[in-house]
């Protein structure tokens, strides 16, 4: 019960009376004690320190491992970014190839042109509409609101763009076919879309289209009530680094 107190320094002086009071043997093992308790006491600050030292290193090995989750997130980042710029002309070829989106199928089969019969009961009306996105200062528009065609027939129409500014202004257009599903049936021959159109100042240039509309048109079931097909061009100025938008999505 002594050693406690004997350890405050505050009651060291009112206690050293008591003690010197007590038999020798008693004083001598009451101070051996007080001595070996003394000497202990330091010992006991060394888990805190053995504890602080494991903190830090865990610490550490947190900080390690969030750094690479970080470094793995960022390198994820920029492949998706780099993926998705990539995905836009592979998606559009894709849409010209296949119809999908409402895109016209590009190019053409030279046998099936020459020998295709045109399915005379079947007429359609094939309207135009034109737009110009914001970033370019061009007029344009279809020279004709619509024609009639029967599928397995080619058929020409003409779109007409001017630069009514005083500097030189490369365009370029994308385009789509309402009803999406028979974007797969509606054939160009020829035409401007894709392709970079440089105007000079006041300078107004036709642009042709020639197409036609697959003769299996008639035979897709989807396409029974279809008597209206819509042919639609977008465009915009061509600019270094400008993706366009999909073929079938709207214009922003």
């Amino acid at each position: 019960m002594l050693l406690p107190l004997l350890l405050r320094p505050s009651l060291s002086p009112r206690l050293t009376g008591c003690v010197s009071a007590l038999p020798g043997s008693s004083q001598r093992t009451l101070l051996s004690q007080g001595e070996h308790l003394l000497r202990r006491r330091p010992a006991s600050r060394l888990p805190t320190r053995n504890h602080s030292r494991k903190s830090r290193g865990q610490e550490e090995e947190w900080r390690t491992r969030n750094k690479t989750v970080l470094t793995y997130i960022a390198a994820a980042g920029v492949g998706m970014i780099g993926l998705s710029y990539a995905s836009v002309p592979l998606y559009r070829l894709y849409c010209q190839t296949t119809g999908l989106g409402g895109a016209a199928v590009a190019g053409h089969d030279t046998d099936q042109v020459e020998t295709m019969k045109p399915v005379k009961e079947r007429i359609i009306k094939v309207t135009f509409n034109a737009d110009t996105h914001a970033s370019i200062q061009w007029n344009f528009r279809p020279q004709q609101t619509e024609i009639y065609v029967v599928p397995g027939e080619t058929a020409l129409a003409f779109y007409r763009a001017k630069n009514p500014t005083d500097k030189p202004i490369i365009g370029i257009s994308t385009y789509n076919v309402v009803p999406f599903d028979a974007g797969q049936y509606f054939n160009k021959i020829q035409c401007f879309c894709f392709e970079e159109q440089r105007l000079n100042p006041h300078e107004e240039v036709d642009m042709p289209v020639f197409f036609y509309i697959d003769p299996e048109f008639d035979d897709d079931p989807r396409m029974a009530r279809v008597d209206t097909i819509t042919l639609s061009y977008t465009f915009f100025e061509a600019k270094e680094g400008q993706q366009l938008p999909l073929p079938g999505y709207s214009y922003n």
